[in-house]
Order: structure tokens, then C-alpha cells, then sequence
């Protein structure tokens, strides 16, 4: 049988970047530059074939940490990660464990640290990153990363910011563009969706054009905490604040698993659709690296339930 070359690859690319493309087409870029203060995912492809985040707050300069796609936590240890004001720490990544392609989906395996001013690592965080394009150039990413920790009790302090922010682009927000926030409560807007509970929030607002694009944003019912509360801005800022209400504490020896899904949609979203993939996305076994025969080392599967 001949080959088939795989419709969604992993491409390396220079600088410690790592493409993720459809049939050549770039939907999704990694990167992870040690020079960096984090890595973080630019651009998130539409439909329309733009980006639907951006680098940085659009109206705040001191806001350049707003990097697309990215991850980041006030306060680890007493340790910020969130702004990027000139400190010597940083979240590394510290290695590639496995990428690979294939004819439905393709991702990547990492491993980060955080690590503190005296390069002292805090936290190791392994990061599973797995796109799947969807009809109408649509797609769907998930990420899956667990925490551990060589600290018997590391502290986590409660705090608006962490783990996981996402910038839409300007024109999709609230404040600088037309957009809208809309939670899977149907409740829509940054002042009734600040800091409440939800299963899922959407950002969707004009890309192109009259064109509008959005990214509905899900948390796992597996995630401690669930459902999240939110942290979002009518500035064009989403995030499921995980320390929003309560700190907390990770422990040697007992790893904090988080899972979240983004569907990147063209048009406003459609709630009843919503409500379909969160189900879907609950019911999907989670992600591990497993033992492969040759060529492959490892090889990215869903785990059996």
C-alpha cells in the first residue's frame, strides 16, 4: 500500500518553534525560544484564515505578557509569572518528549519548568498540545498539561491570574471591536460573567470584514474546581482563573491535571452546538505518552478508560 502523507503535521521550524498545519496550511504555532520569559501559542488560525489572538493588550503597553495563548500564574511560591517586569525568572521549556502527524489530528508532547530568580525549578509542568481541523476550516484544540512538584508543599496563591490566558484579536473584543462574551449559562458581557461559574465561555466578534469568528472555551468536568470561575474583560481577555476564589497547594507526589478545549468557529456562537462538543469533549478519554516499536520512541494516544 502506498504512502499516505498525513493531512495535519507538526513541522519544526527555526527558533524553537513548531508549526501546526492542514495540508500544508499553518493553523497553530508553538513557540518556545529560551530567550523568552514563556511560551506561548501565536497565531491561532479562523476560518478566514487570520489569527483570532493577538500579542499583546491593544490600548497597554506594559502589557506585552499578553502573549496569544500562553501560560502564566501570579504567584508560585511567592514566585511571579504572570508580568514580565524585568525579573530572572521564567517558565523553560525544558525538552520535547514526542510530536507526530497524522490523518485526523496532530500533536506535540513538552516539558516545561518553572523556574525562579536563583534558576531554581518550582514546578515541572508536562504540556500535551493535540489540533484536529473541522469542517468549513473550523478546528478544535486541546490541551492537556499536568503539574508536579519537587517542593513537599508548593503554594499557590489565589489570584485572578493563572493558569491559562487567552488574547482575542482586537476587532473580536467588546471594548476595541464588536464583539461579545458569552457564557454556557447564556449569560453574556464582562460585568455579569466576571468571576462566575460556567462550563464553558465564548469570545466571537467580526474578524474580516463582516465576517465573525470565535473561540468557545471549555473546561473538563475532570478538572479540580469544575466548573471554573472565570476571569474575562470586555477587553478582549479570557481565562479560567483557577485560583480565582481559593489558593492552593500541590503537593510532592500528587500531580494536578488540568484539560481544556478551544473550538476556533466561524460565526457568533451557537449555545446548542456549545453544549454538543462540551459533552463530547467530557466523554473523551484523557491524553498519554506510551511506549512505541520502531521508528517511533513514544507514541500519543488516548488513554483506555
Amino acid at each position: 500500500m502506498p504512502y499516505q502523507v498525513p493531512t495535519v503535521q507538526i513541522v519544526p521550524q527555526t527558533d524553537d518553534q513548531m508549526s501546526f498545519q492542514v495540508d500544508g496550511n499553518e493553523r497553530l504555532r508553538w513557540h518556545a525560544a529560551p530567550r523568552d520569559p514563556r511560551p506561548c501559542f501565536f497565531p491561532l488560525i479562523g476560518p478566514s484564515g487570520r489569527s483570532v489572538t493577538r500579542m499583546g493588550h491593544p490600548a497597554a503597553p506594559d502589557h506585552g505578557h499578553h502573549r496569544s495563548l500562553w501560560w502564566g500564574h501570579h504567584s508560585i511560591g511567592g514566585v511571579n509569572f504572570w508580568e514580565e517586569r524585568g525579573g530572572a525568572q521564567q517558565i523553560r521549556q525544558d525538552g520535547w518528549v514526542h510530536y507526530q502527524d497524522g490523518s485526523e489530528e496532530a500533536g506535540i508532547v513538552v516539558k516545561l519548568g518553572w523556574y525562579d530568580t536563583h534558576k531554581s525549578r518550582l514546578m515541572e509542568q508536562e504540556l500535551i498540545a493535540v489540533y484536529r481541523p473541522l469542517k468549513d476550516q473550523e478546528g478544535w484544540l486541546e490541551l492537556q498539561t499536568t503539574f508536579t512538584s519537587p517542593i513537599d508543599q508548593l503554594p499557590i496563591a489565589k489570584t485572578n491570574f493563572g493558569f491559562l490566558g487567552l488574547r482575542v484579536a482586537a476587532s473580536m473584543s467588546a471594548q476595541y471591536g464588536d464583539g461579545k462574551l458569552t457564557s454556557s449559562e447564556g449569560v453574556t458581557g464582562e460585568k455579569d460573567n466576571f468571576a462566575k461559574t460556567a462550563t464553558w465561555m465564548d469570545y466571537s466578534g467580526p474578524i474580516a470584514g463582516a465576517k465573525w469568528e470565535g473561540v468557545t472555551w471549555f473546561d473538563h468536568p475532570t478538572n479540580p474546581r469544575y466548573p471554573t470561575a472565570w476571569h474575562v474583560r470586555d477587553d478582549g481577555w479570557m481565562s479560567p482563573a483557577f485560583c480565582l476564589r481559593d489558593a492552593y497547594t500541590l503537593e510532592k507526589g500528587k500531580p494536578l491535571r488540568l484539560r481544556y478545549g478551544f473550538h476556533v468557529h466561524a460565526g457568533a456562537v451557537d449555545a446548542r452546538k456549545a453544549e454538543a462538543r462540551k459533552q463530547a469533549f467530557a466523554d473523551a478519554p484523557a491524553w498519554e505518552v506510551a511506549k512505541a516499536e520502531r521508528p517511533w520512541r513514544v507514541l500519543l494516544r488516548r488513554a483506555a478508560r
